[in-house]
């Protein structure tokens, strides 16, 4: 019997098993099946590192890095003498707030404390660096705070424990993301630590 006696619905069972047939050998021959692309964040350039020094019109002082700009800090909570040091390039604004210590030293310790605890959820681990400067009496802890969600990734505070303390606290305005922000935390990690190795007080 020819394929035109078939009835129609046998014919075209035939040719979709014979076209299913072909296809699946036409995919087997391949050499290279499709593998997908690891998971790849954009490139960013970063700048060369150079410091100056912040005015000492403030009651403290210390090295910045020159691609960052320092800002007063204008919101209506704010205190005096508090800045806001922007980093353009990368959506970033290190918050530094100022406070005298009279006989309340305890209590500004423990908010800075409680301001890093309030990411614990998110954080996958929180690193204590200590510092201490005995010549220019400046004594601080830096918080590492580790996580691909958490919104601030480093705090610290520094004081001179009798008159001065100063608190910083680093915010990315993008959706975090820190594994994609990771090579920027790092970089930015750095010129923490230099601003308050060079930290001074000015009476």
């Amino acid at each position: 019997m020819t394929a035109s006696n078939y009835p129609f619905s046998k014919v075209h069972s035939l040719v979709f098993l014979i076209f299913t047939v072909v296809l699946s050998m036409v995919t087997n021959s391949c050499d290279n099946g499709y593998i997908p692309k690891p998971r790849a964040y954009f490139r960013i350039d970063l700048p060369e590192k150079q410091y100056i020094r912040l005015d000492s019109i403030y009651p403290y002082s210390f090295e910045y890095p020159v691609y960052s700009k320092v800002v007063p800090d204008t919101f209506s909570y704010s205190g005096k003498n508090w800045i806001n040091l922007h980093f353009p390039a990368f959506k970033g604004i290190l918050h530094i707030s100022y406070k005298e210590v009279n006989d309340n030293l305890h209590s500004y310790l423990e908010d800075s404390r409680n301001l890093v605890v309030k990411h614990i959820p998110k954080a996958s681990a929180i690193n204590e660096v200590l510092f201490i400067n005995k010549n220019a009496k400046v004594y601080g802890l830096l918080y590492e705070i580790k996580g691909s969600t958490t919104a601030s990734p480093y705090q610290f505070y520094v004081t001179d424990s009798t008159n001065h303390f100063v608190r910083g606290s680093l915010y990315f305005y993008v959706t975090p993301n820190n594994d994609s922000l990771s090579p920027v935390i790092d970089f930015i990690h750095k010129d923490i630590e230099h601003m308050i190795n060079t930290f001074e007080w000015r009476n």
